[in-house]
């Protein structure tokens, strides 16, 4: 990731701005917008008509001579820019006056073979998934660098005991480092999903018109062979430009990954809260929550994820309905996907920036989370004194009996512990002691630290094994 703050300049595909957020100058922009800048994406589609003349002077159908004069002039430092922007606005359509201007450079001698028996979205599309394919670099990138903040903030918090919460409400006692595995768990499974949709997603398209190889005949499957390997693509099995699948499931594991962003910094949110107080958003000297009261510092990265979480969620209905194509291919469909593909990648690099800083720079008060553990007067060791008691009496018998003395605790606003000191049920088979241990959080953790140290160390491993 670089350090290079976010430019308020920014294009989407469709030519739509895409809003700057004011976090954003203090936020490393992980370098995938650009990638979806429009003279980026000319600059992959020409890529492409180089190594598809390239594959079929191989095979003879085009001259060499030819495809070497195009693979030099495939570049837009060779092609007069302001005309290809005139000749868009001139035919309204989006490779056109690519393919015109390519062919001028390459000379009238060569130039008669550019984009030999290819369709537009053949070019467009392999092209579109070269730079998708190095956003989803910088995105697995980002992901194991989130990991390994992840794996650092578990083990900082693995033995520092705070309330589970079910319903809102305190459960048993658990570890921060806990809460933190159980976030690692999920961001591991995003990650291999986003490692096994590669060999679906990332694929050339070269079928022509409709997909059936007419215009080149024979020669159209091995064609699109030696161009995906030129590319370092694979190749699809059936070229057809109604397949889309492949890019709603992308949209899909994004979506799934943001959910899992939005609920982590959704946690971090809640337990910032004053009333709560257990962990805090770092704060950069000088950073300023509120224009009228001072002492105001506010979760803005974790706001941030939130909202972005949802952007890139609500984009999954769009991804499916762009799978609809009527007949071969419809464009507006096509369009649709392209939107949703692009601004879902875009997003998540944007909130996987926020989330490693979150969880590199997350505060941790253990002080408090003890004294949050006090206030239901030892309440949350109630698990414990009834698995105990139960050996004893048996579980249900056990449950009544500790579920009695609760509700007298609550009702009269004392410690749990006096009121089963009073319970004979309870002192005729558990000694002061005993309970005074069942009552200490640390006795009842289960096996947190353990579960937690394992998490971290399969999050480091993601990261040492794509290194």
């Amino acid at each position: 990731m670089t350090n290079t703050p976010s430019q308020p300049a920014i294009t989407a595909p469709l030519g739509e701005p895409i809003p700057l957020r004011f976090t954003d100058y203090r936020v490393p922009d992980p370098g995938i917008r650009s990638l979806f800048d429009l003279e980026a994406r000319w600059e992959s589609w020409l890529q492409v008509e180089a190594a598809l003349a390239r594959a079929q002077a191989k095979l003879g159908i085009v001259p060499a001579e030819a495809a070497e004069a195009i693979t030099t002039k495939s570049t837009l430092a060779a092609l007069d820019i302001p005309a290809i922007h005139r000749g868009i606005a001139a035919t309204s359509h989006p490779l056109m006056a690519l393919i015109t201007e390519l062919s001028k450079a390459a000379g009238e001698q060569h130039g008669g073979w550019v984009h030999w028996g290819a369709t537009t979205q053949n070019i467009t599309q392999t092209g579109d998934l070269l730079q998708i394919k190095k956003a989803h670099l910088i995105l697995l990138d980002q992901l194991e660098q989130t990991l390994a903040a992840a794996a650092l903030l578990a083990r900082r918090g693995a033995s520092a005991v705070m309330a589970g919460r079910t319903h809102s409400q305190q459960a048993v006692p658990i570890t921060f480092g806990f809460k933190v595995a159980v976030w690692i768990d999920e961001l591991l499974r995003h990650h291999e999903r986003l490692r096994q949709l590669e060999s679906r997603m990332f694929n050339a398209m070269a079928g022509g018109a409709v997909g059936s190889f007419a215009s080149l005949g024979n020669d159209g499957p091995e064609v699109q062979q030696l161009l995906s390997q030129d590319l370092g693509l694979g190749s699809m099995r059936i070229p057809s430009r109604g397949i889309a699948d492949q890019f709603a499931e992308y949209v899909a594991v994004l979506a799934l990954l943001a959910a899992t962003g939005g609920r982590v910094a959704g946690e971090i949110y809640t337990l910032m809260r004053p009333e709560i107080g257990e962990v805090r958003e770092a704060s950069p000297t000088g950073t300023v929550g509120s224009s009228t009261m001072p002492h105001k510092q506010n979760p803005q990265l974790s706001q941030d994820c939130t909202t972005i979480s949802a952007q890139i969620r609500s984009l999954l209905p769009l991804a499916m309905e762009a799978m609809l194509h009527d007949q071969e291919v419809n464009g507006a469909n096509t369009a649709m996907m392209d939107d949703a593909l692009s601004r879902a990648i875009i997003l998540t690099g944007d909130l996987l920036a926020r989330l490693e800083l979150i969880l590199t720079d997350l505060e941790i008060d253990e002080d408090r989370m003890r004294t949050n553990l006090e206030i239901t007067h030892g309440l949350v060791s109630s698990e414990a004194v009834m698995l105990s008691l139960g050996h004893a009496i048996g579980r249900q018998h056990a449950h009544d009996v500790v579920y009695e003395s609760a509700q007298e605790a609550i009702r009269t606003r004392r410690q749990f512990g006096d009121v089963l000191s009073e319970n004979p049920t309870v002192t005729a088979h558990l000694t002061s002691l005993e309970i005074e241990n069942l009552l200490d959080p640390l006795n009842h953790v289960g096996l947190c630290q353990e579960i937690t140290l394992e998490a971290a160390a399969r999050a480091d491993s993601v990261r040492l094994l794509s290194h």
